[in-house]
């Protein structure tokens, strides 16, 4: 079976994560996904001994080209002619210095669809500041939903922002390329990171302008031991969800206290939840998973990254997409 974005090329003129990311994603839906890089390649190339580099770049075409000389700059011009796509990551103004901004490439390719992908977008007091994931975290106000029990930010180790900001660049080029094909406009997408984590939060708004919550949606800010981290036998932690009467139902089931069914909504800190903290502390996190297979009150482990990889869930998506690969290659071979 042909993948969706067979036959369309993406110029990928990017570094680091969000952007690559992009272009990754749109590579793995059939794109023809061309890296451009400089001579010295990719900074990422750096990190983690290219560890950050192939983990964003898979399924990608790379070529090098110095955009600061004047053949650089028109074999890329060139590339431009046959593109249907270019995201591009440097500061504001940078491409502009190269003539290779979206004004001076849409006279080469009128029809292109053109993504400047940065931390604060291409205008305004913030565009030209140096800026990573942190920054973007904590200025949308996301990392304010994220504090430990003295009340202060937690530190993500995760680029939450980065990833969200790669995503939603490849969902705007599709939505882009959609219209460039049906109308034969071409399109110039300017994505903030900033702004794409503050877009993550519409329940906080409308709880705060509504006078409710100042944390979004109180059942699942931290306030219901129904809703809550646990910690377990072994040191590790557990999940439970149980927002819903039928699954705090099933969970007070589990634990064999039919007094419990009242407290679902009692505070952390309360003696009730004192109560929930020592039955979870009384058995190991593995056994913890072997309960939420057979009683339905949403409850899963708190896995490390590593961990996820042998889990039967992953598992078993990994082999139904092999196996999805391997059918498409059959209905390709029959029907040549």
């Amino acid at each position: 079976m042909e993948k969706a974005l067979t036959g369309v090329r993406v110029l990928d003129v990017t570094y680091y994560v969000p952007g690559p990311f992009a272009g990754m994603r749109l590579a793995e839906l059939g794109a023809d996904v061309l890296k451009i890089e400089p001579p010295t390649g990719d900074p990422s190339r750096g990190m983690g001994g290219g560890l950050v580099h192939s983990a964003h770049n898979a399924g990608k075409q790379i070529v090098q080209l110095d955009l600061k000389s004047e053949s650089g700059k028109r074999e890329m011009l060139e590339l431009v002619r046959s593109a249907d796509a270019l995201i591009e990551t440097f500061r504001p103004g940078v491409m502009k210095k190269l003539g290779l901004d979206y004004e001076s490439v849409k006279n080469y390719k009128g029809d292109i669809v053109y993504c400047s992908l940065s931390g604060y977008g291409q205008a305004g007091e913030l565009a030209y500041l140096g800026s990573h994931d942190l920054n973007y975290l904590a200025l949308s106000g996301a990392l304010d939903q994220l504090r430990d029990k003295a009340g202060r930010p937690v530190h993500p180790t995760h680029t939450l922002a980065d990833y969200t900001g790669g995503l939603l660049a490849s969902e705007q080029i599709l939505a882009a390329l959609i219209r460039k094909f049906r109308t034969g406009d071409g399109a110039y997408l300017d994505i903030a990171l900033a702004e794409v984590m503050a877009a993550f939060l519409p329940n906080h708004d409308a709880y705060m302008k509504a006078g409710l919550s100042d944390h979004g949606v109180p059942e699942i800010s931290g306030g219901r031991i129904s809703y809550a981290i646990y910690e377990t036998k072994d040191g590790r932690f557990v999940t439970l969800g149980a927002l819903e009467e039928k699954f705090w139902r099933n969970f007070c089931e589990l634990a064999g206290r039919p007094d419990w069914l009242s407290w679902g909504e009692c505070a952390p800190g309360t003696p009730e939840h004192g109560q929930v903290e020592a039955f979870f502390k009384s058995k190991s996190w593995q056994e913890w998973y072997g309960l939420s297979l057979v009683h339905d009150c949403c409850l899963a482990p708190v896995l490390t990254a590593d961990e996820r990889h042998r889990h039967p869930f992953f598992l078993g998506r990994a082999s139904g997409a092999k196996t999805s690969k391997v059918r498409e290659t059959e209905a390709a071979d029959r029907r040549s």
